[in-house]
């Protein structure tokens, strides 16, 4: 684990797009079969690297997501490995008919990795802030969803889609954040993360939030005593639900965070599993049912309280009420 204490400023930054670009590279050297699809966005989206390397397996589709998608099935049906690209606003929004008939349904081994997702996206704004498409690629049959955290974790699990046989969104972000992981650290699809050990609470996160909800367990603690279980669930489908059921047993409480609509997401998924399968209450942090805005990713973390600081305070108010009551 490269990061021990989440509490230390001085932590390396990376953005998840920059390990995607790296991987593919890496990738493209291996596996003749590996193909890389994108509309437009190689700079932003980092597959520029792969075009410049294989020019001859990169093919810029311009902007018409559509045909990004419906070709990438095509190149599936011949035996090649498509790695198709784009914002993820566009990859599941203008795309997703072709997403569910040409890929999914025909369970076509298609690789969609969209990047400049959530509110950290930044300025753009509400129409480039993606914050459905995790719940968008969530109800597709067939379809695995993972949320990367950091950038070594991003890149071992764009390997690990090499290998995965069917359709796969990996959904990735703009901005450098935060490094937890280290090149040695072991990423497996569908099997969460345990990052800390706890008791009454626990914490599960995927994304730019796992950093956050870590640091914030840490400040929970340092104020009430209360050391929360922190949960790496990078994978949203399938879900761990092998580690839900462990960590059920041991908590009254769980929270679940995730930079997205709190609505169709990681928190929707943990729920509906807990409905049906564990006794303990589960509060969803993220957005709560609204558009993002312009800003800073820093300044709309705040402002949508998603912060470390944001969470422990209401984690520990939550704390303090519950044992009013009990």
């Amino acid at each position: 684990m490269l990061m021990t204490d989440p509490l230390n400023d001085a932590i390396e930054k990376k953005a998840t797009r920059d390990a995607y670009g790296k991987a593919l590279e890496d990738i493209g050297s291996k596996h003749k079969n590996v193909v890389v699809l994108d509309a437009d966005l190689s700079g932003s989206t980092k597959t520029k690297g792969f075009s410049a390397k294989f020019p001859d397996r990169f093919f810029n589709f311009g902007v018409a997501e559509q045909n990004l998608v419906a070709n990438a099935a095509g190149f599936s049906r011949t035996g090649l490995i498509p790695f198709a690209s784009t914002f993820a606003m566009f990859l599941t929004g203008r795309a997703w008919e072709v997403v569910r008939n040409t890929v999914a349904y025909p369970c076509e081994n298609v690789k969609l990795v969209a990047t400049h997702a959530g509110i950290t996206l930044g300025e753009d704004g509400a129409s480039h802030q993606a914050l459905e498409d995790v719940g968008i690629m969530r109800v597709i049959p067939n379809m695995t969803v993972i949320v990367p955290s950091d950038y070594n974790q991003t890149y071992k699990a764009i390997h690990a889609a090499v290998e995965h046989r069917g359709p796969m969104y990996i959904r990735l972000g703009r901005p450098n954040i935060p490094m937890i992981y280290d090149d040695k650290d072991i990423f497996t699809i569908g099997k969460a993360i345990l990052l800390q050990e706890g008791k009454k609470v626990a914490f599960i996160a995927n994304g730019i939030m796992v950093y956050e909800a870590w640091r914030a367990a840490r400040l929970v603690e340092k104020s009430t005593g209360i050391r929360p279980f922190v949960i790496d669930m990078h994978t949203v489908k399938p879900l761990d639900t092998s580690m839900l059921d462990d960590i059920g047993k041991k908590v009254d409480v769980i929270y679940t965070f995730e930079e997205h609509n709190i609505i169709g997401g990681l928190g929707s998924a943990v729920n509906e599993y807990a409905g049906e399968h564990l006794d303990c209450r589960i509060i969803r942090i993220g957005i709560n049912d609204q558009f993002g805005q312009s800003g800073t990713p820093d300044n709309l973390m705040v402002h949508y309280e998603l912060k470390a600081e944001n969470i422990a305070q209401k984690v520990i108010k939550n704390l303090s009420v519950s044992k009013h009551v009990n």
